[in-house]
């Protein structure tokens, strides 16, 4: 590798660490605010995910970039400054966790939103507060156990080809167990995105039936939408960043002719870290006032259409009350004034009610 290129990845390296500190930083002020003053309680679960992922994140940017600064400090030469890879292997069990738990953590709560949208009541009397956060910690403490278990196995985590960073051994796979634990990592990744998008398509789908059904209990509805659209990037993002190198991870373990170079691999690794970057602006953007006023500029594109079915929907359940009073006390209001209001029903599908 010439010295261009090495000064190149070094400047990545740190644009990306920075860019994953500042933004996950701002995330996350974001949602312990959040979090302390929401109060209803199917939202204040998924915030405390929310919070978790955001926090993985920051450490994994702080840590893994940190890491790769030391690395090109000392020039790659890892038979001087780290000859009983200790280095490699907590470097490589950083890599497994960071980007397992973002993963894992995405599935939960794409399960925690359907489960909260599809049976409410068992949402709200079973999943308590605490039972979240003992979730959350199983969750970490899982991810924990997978990135911890190629050193309790005795086959300890590898320099790569780039030299770089640590990972599972991919070439020259000695037995079945080489073969595993990249093909383990990899398995629970592609799961957590399926699960993923199963219960987000599931979620979406009930949330848009309610909506054609003109259910009742309109109220609380606008932070289901909000939170299954926060899913919805979230997994996005997850498909795109980290696909191709799950994929390339479980090719390279059940490929015996070891075809995996560093060219397909790196490229690979340097697009997950970007679902780091990316994940917290899921939180800033597609926040409820930003909703709003995405949904003001596609109502003012869309027509008056729109506009008339959202005060329809916003005012009908007040204006129904309203007819309800006025028809039951006709010596207040004269009869006249009632007839002259239903004909607009009729026609128009509206009340008029101040």
């Amino acid at each position: 590798m010439t010295y261009a290129k090495i000064e190149l990845s070094v400047i990545i390296s740190i644009f990306s660490m920075t860019m994953g500190i500042v933004s996950n930083s701002l995330a996350l002020a974001i949602l312990v605010k959040a979090y302390r003053h929401f109060k209803l309680k199917s939202k204040a679960s998924f915030l405390l995910f929310a919070t978790g992922l955001v926090i993985t994140d920051f450490l994994g940017h702080l840590i893994n970039g940190s890491i790769v600064m030391l690395v090109y400090s000392l020039h790659k030469d890892w038979d001087t400054f780290d000859p009983h890879k200790i280095l490699c292997g907590f470097f490589g069990g950083c890599m497994v966790f960071f980007g397992l738990s973002p993963l894992l953590l995405g599935s939960v709560m794409a399960v925690e939103r359907c489960i909260g949208v599809t049976n409410p009541i068992f949402h709200s009397t079973k999943l308590t507060s605490r039972h979240m956060k003992k979730l959350l910690a199983l969750v970490w403490l899982f991810a924990i156990f997978i990135a911890v278990l190629p050193v309790m196995a005795k086959r300890p985590y590898e320099v790569q080809e780039s030299k770089s960073w640590c990972f599972f051994k991919i070439k020259n796979k000695r037995d079945w167990v080489d073969v595993f634990f990249p093909l383990l990592f990899s398995t629970l990744g592609l799961a957590s995105l399926f699960i993923s998008i199963l219960c987000n398509t599931v979620t979406g789908v009930t949330l848009i039936r309610s909506k054609m059904r003109s259910e009742k209990h309109r109220q609380g509805r606008s932070h289901h939408f909000e939170m299954i659209c926060q899913l919805l990037a979230i997994m996005l993002v997850s498909c795109i960043c980290w696909g191709p190198l799950l994929v390339i991870v479980k090719i390279g373990s059940t490929d015996s002719q070891n075809n995996v170079s560093c060219e397909r691999m790196l490229p690979a690794v340097r697009m997950a870290t970007w679902n780091q970057i990316l994940d917290p602006w899921v939180y800033i953007l597609l926040r409820k006032a930003v909703l709003k006023k995405l949904f003001i500029i596609t109502r003012r594109c869309c027509g008056y259409k729109i506009l008339n079915l959202y005060k329809w929907n916003c005012s009908s359940m007040k204006c129904s009350m309203k007819m309800t009073a006025m028809s039951s006390q006709p010596g207040l209001v004269p009869e006249s004034s009632i007839r002259s209001v239903m004909p607009d029903i009729v026609i128009n599908g509206t009340v008029p009610c101040s």
